[in-house]
């Protein structure tokens, strides 16, 4: 098997080695999988430094996914966003030109946080007629002006979103390289992309920087991630990006996460692309049975049943209640939509008993009220101007007229209604009230 680092941790349990070392179990099975969790010990590597088993395992699942480099991480996607960024910074600075990011909106929370702490220059894409909270559709011809007008060192943007839109990554790596600009995708749900037939990844389809979760649809464990980087950027940027990752990740990264990556090659190599394809069948027929019965999809990833409620009667929340009632827990819920992520793995009888709660709801009277429309309010000062500005947390309605310190939106790639360093207009209250914000924090 090529697995590297599992093969190694596996022969230094059976050597029953002594563990004058970290961690403070020392291997005794009080959880489980302790005499697999270890720490840097001689022949280990290290993942910051890695010229061993863990730089072995990187190169093999670079070629799997066909990019430059690919470099794991053991903290999410979060940590490669964080380092993407870093990588544009350092690219910007390289070129001697203080350049900014041009971005959708609907980025994950640490976008917003990690341009804070590195100081840079974002400006976002204005939302389209047809955005909401999680759908920041991109206007091609709008943004082609923007790059010709005034080109940004990146275009960044989330794909798929939370609602399993997938954006047209080759129309938009396309258009970026024509006017020599780079493109960086969260690509967080979509690692599996890359084994469709034919792939959807953003970095077959063009990217030059991209992050994976692969716990989010492969069958990983929580916190494994990967960073790509593609052919297209320079060697300084690829000769920077461990020391990047180190910049942002712990000093004790797991063990049992990079053995779980180590694997996942090995797995994904096999005969997953098979079995996703078999399991695309299943998943199709069991979005056929939800919408038979009259409830509304949106989306095409497809592994992602994202369903909008409110025309049949209910909120997304209500449903997300009446599936936990029948044993099912949901990926997310709001008053607009239920999110439901589908794999391989999932039993059918699973599925069946998901699709047998959600058409055992009877039809109610449609519910009328749509989701505000965002806008993007006046700056008042840096990201990291408010984020770093003493603060105080006050109620919504004394917030008019504010400017924001922290993020008043959730963790899944979401348009927030307010950036830190906007202004709070009324607009904006409208907005927080309907999704049940009562406080913000702003600057004092």
């Amino acid at each position: 098997m090529g697995t590297p680092i599992c093969d190694f941790i596996l022969r230094y349990k059976e050597s029953n080695a002594v563990r004058m070392h970290m961690p403070g179990h020392k291997g005794v099975p009080l959880l489980g999988p302790e005499a697999l969790d270890i720490t840097e010990i001689a022949g280990a590597d290290s993942l910051y430094e890695a010229d061993g088993i863990i730089a072995e395992s990187e190169r093999r699942t670079a070629a799997l996914f066909g990019t430059k480099m690919t470099l794991y991480s053991t903290e999410g996607s979060s940590q490669c966003i964080r380092a993407m960024l870093a990588l544009l910074h350092f690219y910007s600075q390289k070129k001697k030109t203080k350049g900014y990011i041009l971005a959708a909106r609907n980025a994950h929370k640490t976008f917003v946080t990690a341009a804070g702490l590195l100081d840079l220059d974002v400006r976002f894409l204005s939302p389209t007629e047809n955005a909401s909270l999680l759908y920041a559709p991109i206007d091609l011809m709008a943004l082609e002006e923007i790059l010709r007008s005034k080109p940004p060192i990146a275009l960044y943007i989330t794909s798929p979103d939370y609602l399993g839109n997938i954006a047209p990554i080759e129309a938009l790596s396309s258009l970026c390289h024509k006017y020599g600009v780079l493109l960086a995708v969260d690509n967080a749900h979509g690692a599996y992309l890359k084994f469709l037939t034919p792939s959807r990844h953003p970095m077959d389809l063009g990217a030059d920087l991209c992050c994976d979760s692969a716990h989010k649809t492969l069958p990983a464990l929580t916190g494994a991630a990967y960073l790509h980087l593609g052919a297209r950027l320079p060697d300084f940027l690829l000769d920077a990006a461990k020391e990047t990752m180190a910049l942002f990740g712990s000093t004790s990264p797991s063990y049992l996460i990079l053995q779980s990556l180590d694997l996942l090659t090995e797995i994904l190599k096999k005969d997953f692309s098979e079995s996703l394809s078999a399991f695309l069948d299943v998943a199709e027929a069991f979005k056929m049975r939800i919408a038979a019965h009259g409830f509304a999809l949106m989306g095409d990833e497809p592994l992602k049943l994202t369903v909008l409620p409110k025309a049949f009667g209910y909120t997304g929340n209500d449903l997300a209640a009446h599936l936990r009632e029948n044993g099912i827990e949901c990926e997310f819920s709001d008053e607009d939509s239920l999110v439901l992520m589908l794999s391989p793995y999932i039993d059918a009888s699973a599925l069946e008993k998901t699709a047998d709660a959600l058409c055992a709801l009877p039809r109610l009277a449609p519910i009328d009220t749509r989701p505000p429309r965002p806008h993007i309010p006046r700056r008042a000062a840096s990201v990291r101007e408010a984020m770093l500005a003493p603060s105080e947390c006050l109620p919504l309605e004394k917030c008019l007229g504010r400017t924001l310190s922290s993020l008043s939106v959730g963790c899944p790639p979401a348009v927030p209604p307010v950036v830190c360093g906007e202004v709070i207009d009324e607009e904006v209250i409208g907005i927080l009230q309907y999704y049940g914000i009562t406080e913000c924090r702003v600057m004092i």
